[in-house]
């Protein structure tokens, strides 16, 4: 991190000699990591707070103060990733006015103030908050940790009382009051006809891949679960969705992503892998994660190992592709807005922007990490269309020319390519 004074034009980098990274740690695109951000700045421009993975950092712009963690390094030495949450709003961005005066009584923290902390323990993926006061040493205080999702906490000016939302995947959020998060009110009954149905449970999965990399997904059952029953199970996957343990997902349409609630509450098992990517093998990066927790669900009786689909939707209907390509193990599997011929899809256009997709085969989601002319045999090698002739699960593509990102034609080569070899 730099600061520049504009005045005159003096340049000072700000974590010179701190061995902790700004940025993110487990970067797994072809690119330079993004920093975790900025939490804000104190009166008079005094101090910038400044994220890292876990804790927040204290730095004088000038650079001529030592760099202070203001949560004292709890946050990795607990595996809990702390994050400023403004509390301290004003009435009119409270009631969802912009303030357009720049005098808004939240644009700078107070060099004494007591910061508000949203807390996710990454392990167990349990939320809560904390706090602690910007110039104190001492380790930050837990109000509360809990297998819910809390968001849209506001302090009030001159009182310890605290209006927030709190939901999980079993609860709908509900507006509660509280003075300490031991005991709240609550304010609101959403979604009260939910009762009428058989909802669901969420929980997590840890397991390691056979390279040796621990990994972690979510498991939705249904709330009727029977163990010495046997489910069916749909897979659906895209990056990272475990910190979402506890998030709550109402049934409603999509454009082809998996509606979770619908088939856990029909019967359905639903699996949610998390995936790590090696760049240059996006495609082997989906076998090692997504067939591996697969196949450590499958120990347990009660999931049917006959009846297992994959779903995903636009980067996860590539891997979709991808999967059918290398192994029968799944039952079905439903590919929306897939890219199949990376060859094709690498000089096209994404309609909506106008952007070349070239940039996201060699720096970003794609993850070759080189030009189709550098690397060709690597866009061959992860180009599902290639290995077409292997597939034997039967297959719903989903495409069309509403796409705003994917080219709708990809789903065109992979129907007719399909359709060609005589394959379900």
């Amino acid at each position: 991190w730099y600061t520049y004074q504009v005045a005159t034009g003096k340049i000072t980098l700000l974590n010179n000699n701190l061995s902790v990274k700004f940025a993110d740690e487990e970067n797994d695109v072809p690119d330079y990591a993004r920093s975790y951000g900025i939490a804000g700045w104190t009166e008079d421009d005094k101090l910038v707070l400044i994220n890292d993975r876990y804790d927040v950092w204290a730095f004088s712009p000038d650079g001529k103060s030592a760099p202070k963690n203001v949560t004292i390094g709890f946050g990795r030495s607990n595996n809990i990733t702390l994050r400023v949450e403004r509390v301290n709003v004003g009435s009119e961005r409270l009631m969802g006015i912009r303030n357009t005066g720049g005098n808004s009584d939240d644009r700078f923290f107070k060099k004494n103030e007591v910061l508000y902390f949203d807390a996710l323990n990454n392990a167990t993926k349990e939320n809560g908050i904390f706090r602690k006061a910007i110039n104190d040493n001492k380790l930050p205080e837990q109000l509360t940790m809990e297998k819910a999702r809390f968001s849209s906490l506001v302090k009030a000016k001159d009182a310890d009382l605290f209006i927030y939302d709190k939901g999980s995947y079993i609860k709908s959020p509900d507006v509660y009051i509280s003075k300490d998060f031991k005991t709240a009110t609550k304010l609101s009954s959403t979604n009260s006809q939910q009762s009428n149905y058989n909802w669901g449970t969420s929980e997590l999965v840890n397991w390691t891949t056979p390279k040796g990399f621990k990994s972690q997904g979510i498991l939705y059952k249904p709330e009727n679960f029977d163990p010495n029953k046997k489910y069916p199970m749909i897979v659906y996957f895209y990056e990272k969705l475990s910190d979402g343990l506890y998030t709550y997902q109402a049934p409603a349409p999509t454009p082809s992503r998996l509606n979770i609630p619908f088939f856990v509450s029909n019967g359905y098992l639903v699996f949610a892998p998390d995936i790590s990517y090696e760049t240059g093998y996006p495609g082997k990066s989906a076998e090692e994660f997504i067939n591996s927790g697969v196949e450590h669900l499958k120990k347990n009786a009660w999931v049917d190992g006959t009846k297992i689909g994959i779903q995903g939707q636009s980067w996860g209907g590539y891997q979709v592709a991808h999967l059918i390509t290398v192994t029968n193990m799944y039952a079905a599997a439903w590919a929306g807005a897939p890219v199949v011929n990376m060859t094709s899809a690498y000089g096209g256009i994404r309609w909506e922007s106008g952007m070349n997709r070239q940039f996201q085969y060699e720096k970003t989601q794609s993850r070759i990490g080189a030009t189709l002319w550098e690397k060709p045999e690597l866009y061959i090698q992860n180009s599902p269309l290639f290995n077409f002739p292997k597939v034997n699960t039967p297959v719903v593509v989903m495409a069309n020319d509403a796409d705003g990102a994917v080219p709708w034609y990809q789903g065109i080569e992979m129907f007719t390519g399909l359709k060609r070899l005589g394959k379900p």
